[in-house]
């Protein structure tokens, strides 16, 4: 229900529809058209700051993934500065490994990113997620 208060006040905000609002490491992030973020964002990034100061939270506007092909850049969008070494995605599973630092940062203190990510890439691809 809270997500859904999320979107209504972006979509007025922004004047950008979406369908996709999700948090991740206290951030809450909405996924709109490639095409859109510009219009989403706002000038000079008026829309992201707007929406930030009312929520008192942090607000990424990323691209929605266009299916299986997209799913690297889009957790790379969610993880961001956090880079990983590797990625690796077959038919129902995403993997992706790094040193002792990234994997820290991916999972995070008693798994609560883990947790988020996995969520995360469950309703988006329906596949599971691993951080090795």
């Amino acid at each position: 229900m809270q997500h859904m208060r999320y979107i209504n006040l972006f979509e007025k905000l922004s004047g950008v529809s979406t369908r996709y609002c999700f948090k991740y490491n206290e951030t809450i992030f909405f996924c709109v058209p490639r095409s859109m973020i510009s219009k989403a964002i706002g000038e000079a990034g008026r829309n992201v700051r707007q929406l930030s100061s009312i929520l008192g939270k942090k607000i990424k506007i990323i691209p929605s993934p266009n299916g299986q092909e997209d799913i690297k850049t889009f957790i790379e969008n969610i993880v961001a500065p956090v880079q990983f070494n590797d990625f690796r995605a077959n038919e129902n599973e995403v993997t992706v490994s790094g040193n002792t630092q990234t994997k820290a940062s991916l999972i995070g203190r008693n798994k609560r990113r883990l947790l988020e990510m996995q969520e995360i890439i469950k309703n988006f691809f329906s596949k599971d997620f691993r951080v090795v």
